[in-house]
């Protein structure tokens, strides 16, 4: 067997494998499927393991110095006016200097994604919220900064959504600033207003809009 054929092979057993072992982290009953066309570390949605999920996380750096910040929203049905309990969404973002920071005790995507990342399961009123810090740009200023998120249904379907934005932000395109179009439902750029020492932005996601099956 020539080299390259027998790299290719390893590495599809490995993606192989890492897709089983990400399946068995699913919810229970639950066959956890990528929708949406490819995504790179969606399967990060599945790894909150044995955490009991509230409709509210602060992530990890929420206490270190940065612009505090809380995004809140509902989440509905694909109709638009449905609230969709049970979703769980995955966020993850750089640190202050415009990287994905981690601490050495990562385990799965969050080696890639950092520390910086949480969960959150949406109630009975579809509504959820995070506590975080307002992301840095990265370092050779490529993109806005911005907030990824990822979900999951709760049949199982998940993929990723259209980034959170924020408002001024000099390196925004023009399809970003556009309120149609993006997955999940638009406007992503957020508008933050100042309650006490908190930043406070607020996105409405409608399951399924703009993506694609």
């Amino acid at each position: 067997m020539k080299h390259g054929a027998l790299v290719s092979l390893i590495l599809s057993g490995f993606t192989l494998l890492t897709t089983q072992a990400m399946l068995a982290q699913a919810p229970e009953g639950v066959n956890a499927v990528l929708i949406g066309g490819p995504c790179e570390g969606c399967e990060a949605v599945l790894e909150y393991g044995d955490r009991v999920l509230s409709h509210v996380d602060t992530l990890p750096d929420f206490r270190d110095p940065g612009p505090k910040l809380k995004i809140t929203g509902t989440i509905y049905q694909r109709d638009g006016k449905t609230p969709a309990s049970g979703v769980i969404l995955y966020v993850y973002h750089t640190d202050q200097s415009g990287v994905y920071a981690t601490r050495g005790n990562e385990t799965g995507w969050g080696r890639r994604h950092g520390h910086i990342r949480g969960w959150i399961r949406t109630d009975s009123t579809g509504t959820y919220a995070f506590y975080t810090l307002k992301p840095g740009t990265y370092p050779n200023r490529s993109a806005a900064a911005h907030i990824h998120p990822i979900v999951l249904e709760p049949d199982g379907k998940y993929y990723w959504l259209e980034s959170y934005l924020f408002e001024g932000d000099p390196l925004l395109t023009g399809r970003e600033l556009s309120p149609l179009g993006h997955r999940g439902g638009g406007p992503v750029v957020l508008s933050l207003k100042k309650e006490g020492d908190l930043l406070v932005g607020e996105r409405d996601i409608i399951l399924g809009k703009n993506v694609p099956e």
